[in-house]
């Protein structure tokens, strides 16, 4: 076996390749129309108002779990009722699918989520806000008491577990003597 000493002046540096970034490809016209199904979907459901409250959109409670396309391009728009049972829900169903067919997606499939179950805790920012707004108490997790929506007193009553509807319960202040409801916690 032969061996090769080498000195300093004998060894040439060899430039380490710098990795050049790579652009990621531009989507494929599928994705973009896809995309843009997608976003119109999102924007007709955002149009859909609750029946029973209709300040708000489905969307503002938080009833639209997801919009997917399926591998074969149908759109699939998940739905959760506020609660099994609530009569509400084949109203919204039927504007669901209305307000989709209107916005010219194609083909869809609304599918109905039962799990995990609908939450209060879902209701949007917004949705809360245009709750209040409308004079109805937005849903919290505290035991401090319920503030009036009209003059902000928090010496109020419940005066009905049930408002007019089973998410709601009345209750009247005091101090304005004025009632009003509170989106209950589900």
């Amino acid at each position: 076996m032969n061996s090769v000493r080498l000195d300093s002046h004998d060894v040439v540096p060899v430039p380490v390749p710098v990795p050049v970034p790579v652009p990621a490809p531009a989507p494929a016209p599928a994705d973009a129309d896809a995309d843009r199904r997608r976003s119109l979907a999102w924007a007709a459901l955002a149009s859909v108002e609750d029946p029973e409250i209709p300040a708000l959109s489905i969307v503002d409670l938080g009833l639209i779990r997801f919009v997917r396309t399926q591998s074969g391009g149908a759109l699939d728009v998940g739905l959760s009722p506020t609660y099994v049972g609530c009569p509400a829900t084949a109203v919204i169903r039927r504007s669901v699918e209305d307000a989709l067919r209107n916005a010219d997606i194609g083909a869809f499939a609304v599918t109905e989520v039962l799990s995990p179950a609908w939450s209060s805790d879902w209701i949007t920012d917004e949705g809360r806000s245009k709750l209040d707004s409308h004079g109805i108490v937005p849903p919290r997790r505290s035991d401090r008491p319920i503030g009036c929506p009209r003059c902000h007193s928090i010496d109020t009553e419940c005066i009905s577990q049930f408002g007019s509807t089973p998410c709601k319960a009345l209750h009247r202040c005091r101090a304005c003597l004025e009632p009003f409801e509170y989106f209950k916690c589900l």
